[in-house]
């Protein structure tokens, strides 16, 4: 408890600085409150409102946790896949690339166009952002498989899944984990720019119809309240893949 206290006190109180300091700066007038609400007030509206707030934060993170697992399962079955055939990579990898650094805003429209389903619309704009980091931190673990045991599974005359089972994966967890805490964060920018392009076409009912509305009536305590939930989602997300990470590879790597 002492070493998580001494780890994480400078940013809590760096953290409570910042907001003593918004807090000041609102109430006394060296900022206009109608440009920069105190904390408080913005505390209040999401109490007051939570109720309106609840429904579209449930969206939002829906969208991001059904993107974050395809992603997840896509990126795993796609390194597999390029580290046993390598054929498959030099066709394949390219288009992945591609949709990688395509922006979102560029082809959003495109697949709410030509998927009917907004729910699945969506997930797929969230899904294009976060599939790429994991397939390539998870490909990059898996040929960072040390030779010499890749050697003694040769010699043993293990099949190539074999030698994918006990060799390749087990080494390629702290590459799949980084990837994820980075597909983690990307999976929610996706959904949350995803729903502001199916905003404009009205299917919309996540936390970003919740800053649209607020900016179009200049509610600017309701678009820092939806801005909260949206931070607080990733910082959660953060979270827990840092649980995950200490979980499973924390006895390994001394954390």
């Amino acid at each position: 408890m002492k070493a998580l206290l001494q780890r994480w006190a400078p940013a809590a109180f760096l953290l409570l600085a910042l907001g003593l300091l918004w807090e000041w700066a609102s109430r006394s007038g060296a900022v206009p409150p109608y440009l920069l609400p105190a904390p408080s007030r913005i505390a209040a509206v999401l109490v007051e409102d939570f109720a309106s707030f609840a429904p579209a934060w449930g969206f939002t993170l829906q969208v991001t946790f059904g993107a974050l697992g395809l992603a997840c399962l896509s990126g795993l079955l796609g390194a597999a896949a390029f580290a046993l055939a390598p054929a498959l990579e030099r066709a394949l990898l390219p288009l992945a690339v591609a949709l990688q650094v395509t922006p979102l805003v560029a082809i959003a429209p495109l697949i709410l166009i030509y998927v009917d389903d907004p729910l699945a619309a969506l997930l797929v704009c969230a899904w294009v952002v976060a599939f790429f980091p994991i397939l390539a931190n998870t490909l990059a673990g898996l040929r960072a498989a040390d030779a010499g045991l890749q050697e003694l599974f040769r010699l043993y005359r293990a099949t190539p899944l074999q030698r994918l089972r006990w060799l390749l994966l087990p080494g390629a967890a702290p590459y799949f984990l980084a990837g994820l805490r980075v597909g983690a964060g990307l999976a929610l920018i996706g959904a949350v720019v995803a729903e502001f392009t199916a905003g404009a076409a009205g299917h919309q009912t996540g936390l970003a119809s919740r800053l649209l509305e607020a900016m179009f009536r200049t509610d600017m305590p309701r678009m820092f309240a939806a801005l909260a939930l949206i931070m607080a989602s990733g910082l959660g997300l953060q979270a827990a893949v840092a649980l995950l990470e200490r979980l499973w590879i924390g006895r390994w790597h001394g954390r």
